[in-house]
Parts: C-alpha cells; sequence; structure tokens
C-alpha cells in the first residue's frame, strides 16, 4: 500500500455517489446489485445529513457510515432489514427517537487492516451520545454462516465466534468495539446466502443517555466532598457543639461543597457531663440529644444548601440503644441510617444493638450510601448498595488506635474498587480524658477511588493530615465511574459471576 498522507472524517455528499457506488461494489463484490441508488443516499442525507459520514484517504473515498433514528418501541427484536428501513424509504426515520440504527458501513478492501471501520464506529458513538439517544442498534451480517450451518445453529456459532474458535470478519470486529448481541434474527436480508439471512442484532448502550425530564432539575456529574475531620475537646453544652458543628458546614459551603460529612459518635464530649454514671447510663443520656442534633443539622442542609451526612449518634428506641445518623439533604428531606454490625465493645460496654435494614439514598447528587465504620468491614453491605446503584460510599467513623483505623482504611479500600464505586471517611482526632470509652481516637480522613487508568494509580483521590482537625474537599466525576463499568481494565461489577453466586438481603 502507498504512503498515506492525511486521513479526515466527513459528511456524505451527494455529490460523492458516483464514487460511493464503487466502493459498494468494491466492498459487496460477493453479492450481486448490492448498492445504494443515488434517490436512497439522497433520502438519507435530506433526513438525516449528520448519520452519513464518510472516511477519506488523501481525498478519495475509502469508507462510509449510513445511519437513521428510530422510535425503537415501534419495533421488536424480530424485524427484518425491509421493515425497519420502511420498505427501503427510510420513512421509518424519527428526528425524536430513542436509537440510532445503523443501515450500512462499509471500507474499501484496499484500505482495511488501518481501524478506519473503528473511525466510523467512534463517530456513531460520538453523535448517539451528543443526540442523547439510548444506543446503537443493526443487525450484523454473519458472512462465514453458510461454512458451519450443517453443523451448528447461529446461537451456537456466535458463541464459538465470541470465544475465539471461529473467525467471523464482521462480528468479530463489532464485538471488539464493545456491541453485544441482544438477538438473533432469522429472515434478515433477504438474499443473504452467506448468512443463511440470519443476522445478529446488535446494540451498543450509551451509558451516558439520560431519562428526558419534565420539570426543572439540578442532578451534578462532578461532585465536591467535604470531610470533616473532627477534634474531639470538651463541650459542657449542646449549644457549643452545634456552634462548631455550623463552623464546619459553614466552610466546606463556602467551598461550594454538594456533601459534609461528619465523623462517628463527634458528639460524644456531651457525655463528660455524666460521667459519675455508669457507661450504659452516660451514652443513653446522650441519646437524648439525638432528635435535637438531627433537627438542627437539617435546618442547617437548608440554610447552607448542602447536603450533610450527621455522622452518627446513640439512639434509644423501645428501650433498645442503636448507633444511627441521618442524611439532612438540601431539600429539606431527613433519612435515617443505621449500624447493622456492632462493634464487640459497643455491644459489650453499652449494651448497643445492631440494627437490621440498609438501603441507599437518591440525593441531587445521584444514589449514595452510607455505612457506619465497622459496617465497611463487611463486603457484602457494600455489595448490596452497589447493586442498588450506589455512587458514592460515605463511612464515618471512630477509631481509637493506628490498627483499628487501618482495619476501616484497608476494607474501605477494597470497596471502592471492588464496587467501582468512590468511597469517603472521617473520623475524629483527640482525647477526651473525662469521657469513659472514649478516651483517644487516631483518624485520617479519606477519599478512596477505583483503581484505573481515569483514577489516582493508588486509588486515593485525597487524603487528610493524619490527627489534626481539619476539612478536606475533593472533587469526584460520576462519569469516570459510568465508563468505568463499561469499559474498565477489569470490570469488577460487571464480570461477578452470578450464575454460582448471589448477595442478597433476606428481608
Amino acid at each position: 500500500m502507498a504512503n498515506i498522507d492525511k486521513v479526515e472524517l466527513d459528511y456524505l455528499s451527494i455529490d460523492d455517489y458516483d464514487e460511493l457506488k464503487t466502493l459498494m461494489i468494491d466492498a459487496y463484490s460477493n453479492m450481486s446489485d448490492a448498492y445504494w441508488r443515488e434517490r436512497h443516499i439522497k433520502k438519507m442525507i435530506d433526513l438525516f445529513p449528520d448519520g452519513q459520514a464518510v472516511i477519506r484517504v488523501d481525498g478519495a473515498l475509502a469508507g462510509c457510515a449510513l445511519s437513521i433514528i428510530v422510535n425503537y418501541s415501534e419495533f421488536d427484536d424480530d424485524h427484518s432489514y425491509k421493515e425497519i428501513t420502511g420498505n427501503y424509504t427510510f420513512d421509518t426515520h424519527n428526528s425524536k427517537g430513542d436509537y440510532l440504527y445503523g443501515i450500512d458501513i462499509f471500507i474499501k478492501s484496499e484500505f482495511r487492516g488501518l481501524r478506519l471501520g473503528r473511525r466510523l464506529y467512534d463517530y456513531r458513538k460520538e453523535l448517539c451520545e451528543k443526540l442523547n439517544l439510548k444506543g446503537i442498534l443493526f443487525g450484523g451480517r454473519l458472512p462465514n454462516y453458510h461454512k458451519f450451518a450443517e453443523e451448528l445453529g447461529p446461537k451456537d456459532y456466535i458463541q464459538k465466534v465470541r470465544e475465539k474458535e471461529i473467525h467471523d470478519p464482521v462480528l468479530n470486529f463489532q464485538l471488539s468495539n464493545d456491541f453485544h448481541v441482544r438477538k438473533i434474527i432469522k429472515g434478515y436480508l433477504k438474499g443473504d446466502k452467506a448468512s443463511m439471512e440470519y443476522a445478529a442484532l446488535l446494540e451498543w448502550i450509551n451509558i451516558y443517555y439520560e431519562k428526558p425530564k419534565k420539570k426543572l432539575h439540578t442532578d451534578k456529574i462532578v461532585i465536591r466532598l467535604g470531610l470533616v475531620q473532627w477534634q474531639m475537646r470538651p463541650y459542657k453544652r449542646l449549644e457549643d457543639l452545634m456552634e462548631q458543628a455550623e463552623y464546619f458546614v459553614d466552610a466546606v459551603s463556602g467551598y461550594r461543597c454538594d456533601f459534609v460529612l461528619f465523623p462517628e459518635f463527634f458528639n460524644a464530649p456531651l457525655m463528660a457531663e455524666y460521667n459519675h454514671l455508669s457507661e450504659p447510663d452516660a451514652i443513653r443520656k446522650l441519646a437524648e440529644y439525638t432528635a435535637v442534633i438531627r433537627d438542627e443539622f437539617a435546618k442547617l442542609a437548608i440554610s447552607y444548601n448542602i447536603n450533610i451526612i450527621t455522622g452518627s449518634m446513640p439512639e434509644l428506641v423501645d428501650g433498645t440503644l442503636y448507633n444511627v445518623g441521618y442524611l439532612c439533604q438540601r431539600d429539606g428531606t431527613v433519612d435515617r441510617f443505621i449500624k447493622v454490625h456492632v462493634t464487640p465493645d459497643e455491644a459489650r460496654v453499652w449494651g448497643m444493638k445492631g440494627g437490621d435494614f440498609i438501603q441507599s439514598y437518591n440525593t441531587d447528587c445521584g444514589k449514595i450510601g452510607i455505612l457506619i465504620c465497622y459496617d465497611v468491614e463487611f463486603p457484602e453491605l457494600g455489595r448490596i448498595l452497589a447493586d442498588e446503584g450506589m455512587s458514592i460510599l460515605f463511612v464515618p467513623f471512630l477509631t481509637d488506635t493506628q490498627n483499628g483505623y487501618s482495619r476501616v482504611r484497608h476494607c474501605a479500600q477494597a470497596r471502592a474498587i471492588e464496587n467501582e464505586c468512590y468511597v469517603a471517611l472521617a473520623g475524629c482526632v483527640g482525647n477526651l480524658p473525662n469521657v469513659h470509652n472514649m478516651d483517644i481516637q487516631f483518624a485520617q480522613s479519606v477519599v478512596f477511588t477505583p483503581c484505573d487508568f481515569a483514577f489516582p494509580t493508588n486509588g486515593i483521590k485525597a487524603e487528610a493530615t493524619p490527627n489534626t482537625e481539619m476539612i478536606l474537599v475533593a472533587d469526584v466525576d460520576l462519569d469516570l465511574l459510568k465508563e468505568l463499568h463499561q469499559f474498565g481494565s477489569v470490570r469488577n461489577l460487571k464480570d461477578r459471576r452470578t450464575d454460582m453466586f448471589e448477595v442478597k438481603l433476606i428481608k
């Protein structure tokens, strides 16, 4: 092949028709009379000029991709090529449809092997994203199937192509371009003897598709997180503690954060007033403040336009002590979360019980999950939340020693990798000499990411200075998670062997 000076992507023009006809005859040399007439090309250009793209090599036509937009609910997966094109009139094109449908794509034989077809597919994907369509569909021919039709059904043939036991140049190329087989269609293209008139209905899903909304919405893609690394210091009055809490809410709100995360038991200094009581009685007195703190945070969420995760606090329900927290959203919504696994110390010293529910929460920044400290060390909980569509996992924690912190940290990072999500941790630092069972704290707040090319190589987006009171602010991009789910180097969620195992709630 001669040296190539220039390869360019361009829109198809009706002036290209003569050259295009020659190209089609070359591409489909094994099929007689297999080319579009000039009236067909003109109709497609008039209906949908952006959908008709060509590749030029040094000015000469080397490849072409023809497309229309369809409202796919008007068809079914057993449609024929004739039906989807409206008997070759393309009257099925609907500019308000939901799928880009591939009518044809071909490369001149002398230019095959240069990945020019990939450029055309990439253009289609970009067009699909730009137009906010659900995806791309087309019927893929099986040009080598006739060689195996006596011994294999089309389903087995496709499976062997997928497993590289059979080479099919068309299907191999489409599968390598992130298309998946949605269905096998019988009688798709009349006269296609090489494919025995079978076709694989191939689909590419637009992970950026957003369902049109009738009401005003402000969903965000880049989310700013504010983590409070809280210093344990003596507070004799609830008002003093809330003044400090509001200071941090004000600070992170000033940086236009979408969330602020407080640690587990950040209000423990208020127990100093009850140090003369037994430890179980002291923490039950602390539980009397929980409802008031929740209501104050709910007000702050609205007034500072920020979603607040309150950390956790003791709560007494019908005589039973739980470790709970609240998600106070800036729209006024308040949701409760609960620690499922209490630590042996919480159970032994305070008589605390674990909760029996777990859920994800819808916010204006996507779906989130919240696990309190010890809960993040149980991978089943994170997996359940991931199955519900969680993008960010928040973990308020409190650990007294560095080895306890290491357990929380390393398990949290594992949750980020295996669930392909962001994980944010916020903990308490400092000492409380006058509060039993809360003497010392160790923390380093951090935001973890998955480990892939779009993220930091060590999976750490940002981390605080250990054992120092401060705020940590970090941006996380939800679109990067969408790309990871579909196109990551490894796909921990997608590649799970759900035919062998599953994780689910019993009730």
